[in-house]
């Protein structure tokens, strides 16, 4: 059964990016939001597997749903992405969890996918 993913990122380019990636793989595009706000409504009704979530977002940033999601939903699977490669954005990144995966872009399809992998697996064996 395949993994379903929302997507979270204010860019249409980036958001089709990640659907044409995941093509063919064991994972599955089940919503994408443009924004922070619209990733918390949706997360509560569509429960993905894994969220990918960029940073920059218009209202609510990226780091901060991420916190709210984990806060309700502890096991939650998220994988950020973001071309902010800032050692303080490292560690917040690091503070919502050790086991979250930071993605650069341009995305590196290989390493997103591995990223997913690891997402999924920890995922699981927390719960």
């Amino acid at each position: 059964m395949k993994k379903t993913i929302m997507i979270v990122d204010d860019s249409i380019l980036i958001r089709n990016e990640i659907g044409k990636i995941l093509e063919g793989t064991d994972y599955e595009v089940v919503c994408q939001c443009r924004s922070g706000e619209e990733a918390l409504e949706t997360y509560e009704k569509i429960m993905p597997d894994i969220v990918t979530m960029d940073i920059i977002l218009p209202g609510i940033d990226g780091l901060e749903t991420s916190k709210r999601i984990l806060n309700k939903h502890p096991k939650a699977g998220i994988v950020i992405i973001s071309s902010l490669v800032y050692d303080k954005t490292l560690q917040v990144v690091k503070e919502l969890g050790p086991a979250i995966p930071f993605v650069f872009k341009p995305i590196n399809k290989s390493f997103f996918i591995e990223s997913l992998k690891k997402v999924s697996t920890n995922s699981e064996s927390t719960s």
